[in-house]
């Protein structure tokens, strides 16, 4: 999630000569300085490590750079030596805590069920379905047809992902989509789900889950274009060759939206949707004939959303034109701009979402932060709330995506919970458990608990904090404290069940996620007071958060690790800007640290698309003060820093490599203290980091031991 996606990197590998020289820890790399500056509203920004954005991006062949990465790596690869084994300790330890066969609970949709399963030892996902038997069966994983094996499309790639699955309503062909490289733009085949054979190739430039039609005769799908944005939704018949396909919209009012399709639960309409982080508009088009005049349900507007559903001949409204916290109106598809409100807007329930079924209206929300789940009857408008016993945890309905089921899925776990699937029967107001979460190595869910403070923020602001630690842990100050947070996009981190933290909470950590603004997680004005100029907010709170939790006795100053990615990363390096003496270890991935510059280049694809998030330098001499004043990159200082974990991947569209690599070469030039500095740059992936669950795991172990490391065991 963050921030201008960029064209895929070609890289051309360039001496490995500095790579391969003997490492000395006391001796990093060093970027050098080569004179650069520019002039914005009157003021003036010296950039001396600007020459580490490749001039010929989105080639990468400038051997400095590509050594200076290297560098950087073999560094970090000579941190790692002696550590390999604790970081193998680690990683085992994790794994084992990981079934290796586990299945997912199949879902029924039409006349099948689908679940994925993962083969002991692998790294990716095997897709399955069997047909519909009215019995126990159907809910069980097993004696099933393989649909699509991960792990044979992966073999012999460094990277891979698939990106969408979407099987036809006649259940004959499936429409799926593969990443090889991090960079996001996705293949999208037609495969003929009996014999395994792809039939079609549409496009190696897709993005976005692909629409069927209501005969399974063609799908709506969106393109990436040379920028790295889904201009366009087009329509493939089966049978016809993809140059000729029909655009259904294209978007060229606004730069800065990107569209994308999707469908109605009811399956009658085909919704294809425009828009931003903070605006949009969506249009339906039939789903038995989508070539038809698409129909605007209305206009956007700034600062207005609106999400769409149809069930029993209404369109079904969520959005926030009257409150902040969103409404829930009604519309006669007709006359769809003519909207009646069904739900008013609360301050105190936070509307986030429905799914319009045929029995019943699934509600989301939240309420003090939160989730609250509710079937809302359509004839009387009564709310059923689905009740759960624990006061802290994440719920939501999830895997519904038939329009009339008997019951209704929901997933559940808590900080202390395993993964929980249930399916909700409404008839008896009752939870079916369908499948707990395995723990092979063992967990005891006794030994821990679950705290929910709120903390004083500078301005007044209560801001929720959700810790876990094991009950013998001290709160004295003898301890270690491990602190999360994302802070952006009004994206809430939830109080949910993570395996590999127990890897630090026994070993003394206690680990809190702090819930601050930016995020969603009390409200959609939550996430509007840690955004543009408000933006500090964000890292206040969670410098805030880190000192009431010293004062609570979780940890001493210094004995506190932190660790936040993309945007995240960004409130890593405001904090450690701003009080750098709170933290011993922080890990940043993926770090948007370079906002000024990123903010300020136009022709980076998606930068228009941020500036509702951040601010426009360009245009705003206010924002350009606002952003510069926060900036991580911008703002690093002569002053001490704690020991530091930086990542990176070379070919990520959402955070560029150079922003790492600048930010890490300016530390090293700039801080006064000789804590250890790292930066790993993944030379084959993208944003996420690389691919396969053992990978992903096995780079949380280097994270978690570093932290480990410079705190002590």
């Amino acid at each position: 999630m963050r921030l201008p996606v960029i064209l895929a990197a070609t890289v051309v590998f360039a001496s490995p000569s500095i790579a391969q020289q003997e490492i000395d820890l006391s001796n990093p790399p060093v970027a050098e300085q080569r004179p650069y500056s520019y002039e914005r509203h009157g003021i003036t920004i010296e950039d001396p490590w600007a020459w580490l954005k490749d001039q010929s991006y989105p080639k990468i062949d400038d051997e400095d750079v590509l050594d200076y990465l290297k560098a950087e790596n073999a560094y970090f690869e000579a941190w790692k030596a002696p550590q390999e084994a604790a970081i193998e300790t680690l990683f085992e330890e994790m794994k084992g805590r990981i079934k290796e066969d586990d299945k997912s609970v199949p879902v029924k949709d039409g006349d099948y069920v689908y679940w994925s399963e993962f083969a002991p030892g692998t790294q990716y996902r095997l897709w399955y379905r069997k047909p519909v038997t009215g019995t126990e069966a159907d809910s069980k994983p097993g004696n099933g047809k393989l649909v699509y094996d991960e792990n044979k499309a992966a073999e012999g790639l460094d990277y891979f992902r698939l990106g969408a699955m979407s099987v036809s309503p006649d259940g004959k062909l499936a429409a799926y989509s593969t990443d090889t490289n991090g960079a996001e733009r996705y293949t999208l085949k037609i495969m003929d789900i009996e014999s395994g054979e792809d039939i079609e190739t549409i496009t190696d430039q897709s993005l976005g889950q692909p629409v069927w039609t209501a005969g399974s005769d063609g799908i709506v799908y969106t393109l990436v274009n040379d920028n790295w944005r889904t201009d366009k939704a087009l329509y493939h018949k089966l049978g016809t060759d993809p140059a000729d396909d029909p655009v259904l919209y294209e978007e060229t009012e606004n730069v800065a939206f990107t569209v994308g399709v999707g469908q109605t639960t009811d399956e009658q309409w085909i919704l294809i949707e425009t828009g931003e982080n903070i605006s949009d508009e969506t249009y339906i088009v039939p789903a038995d004939n989508p070539t038809a005049e698409p129909k605007l349900v209305m206009r956007r507007r700034p600062d207005i959303q609106y999400d769409v559903d149809s069930a029993h001949g209404k369109l079904w409204i969520v959005t926030n034109d009257n409150h902040v916290n969103f409404r829930l109106a009604e519309a006669d598809p007709a006359d769809p701009q003519a909207w009646h409100t069904v739900i008013a807007g609360s301050d105190e329930f936070y509307l986030q979402g429905i799914s319009a079924h045929r029995d019943h209206m699934l509600v989301e929300g939240r309420v003090n932060g939160l989730d609250q789940l509710f079937l809302r009857n359509y004839d009387n408008g009564e709310m059923k709330r689905v009740s759960f016993d624990e006061e802290a945890y994440s719920a939501d309905f999830a895997g519904n995506p038939e329009y009339a089921p008997d019951a209704y899925r929901i997933g559940y776990s808590s900080m202390v919970t395993p993964g929980t699937v249930y399916d909700y029967h409404p008839g008896d107001d009752r939870l079916e458990t369908l499948k707990v979460q395995e723990i092979p190595s063992g967990y005891d869910p006794s030994q821990y608990t679950v705290d929910r403070l709120m903390v004083d923020a500078r301005d007044g602001a209560k801001v929720p904090v959700s810790v876990l630690r094991r009950k013998d842990f001290a709160l004295d100050q003898s301890g270690k404290l491990f602190v999360y947070a994302y802070g952006a996009y009004g994206y809430a981190i939830p109080p949910s069940f993570s395996t590999s933290r127990f890897s630090l909470v026994d070993r003394g950590f206690a680990y809190a996620i702090a819930h601050i603004r930016g995020g969603d997680d009390l409200g959609y004005q939550w996430y509007l007071d840690g955004k543009m100029d408000k933006r500090e907010n964000t890292f206040n709170d969670f410098i805030d958060v880190t000192r009431g939790l010293i004062e609570a006795g979780y940890a001493r100053e210094g004995m506190v690790a932190a660790e936040g990615g993309s945007a995240g990363g960004e409130l890593m390096g405001a904090i450690v800007n701003q009080a750098p003496e709170l933290y011993g270890a922080v890990a940043a991935h993926v770090p948007f640290v370079d906002v000024l510059n990123t903010m300020l280049d136009d022709k980076l694809p998606l930068t228009p698309g941020e500036w509702n998030e951040w601010g426009n330098p360009i245009e705003s001499e206010e924002a350009f003060k606002t952003i510069l004043a926060y900036s991580p990159y911008d703002n690093v200082t002569a002053q001490d820093y704690p020991a530091m974990l930086v990542t990176g991947g070379l070919n990520d569209p959402r955070v560029t490599y150079w922003e790492p690599a600048k930010w890490t070469a300016k530390l090293r030039a700039t801080k006064t203290d000789d804590n250890l500095l790292l930066m790993k740059i993944n030379m084959g992936a993208g944003h996420g980091g690389k691919s396969g669950r053992w990978n992903r795991l096995y780079e949380q172990a280097e994270a978690y031991q570093f932290v480990i490391d410079q705190l002590g065991d």
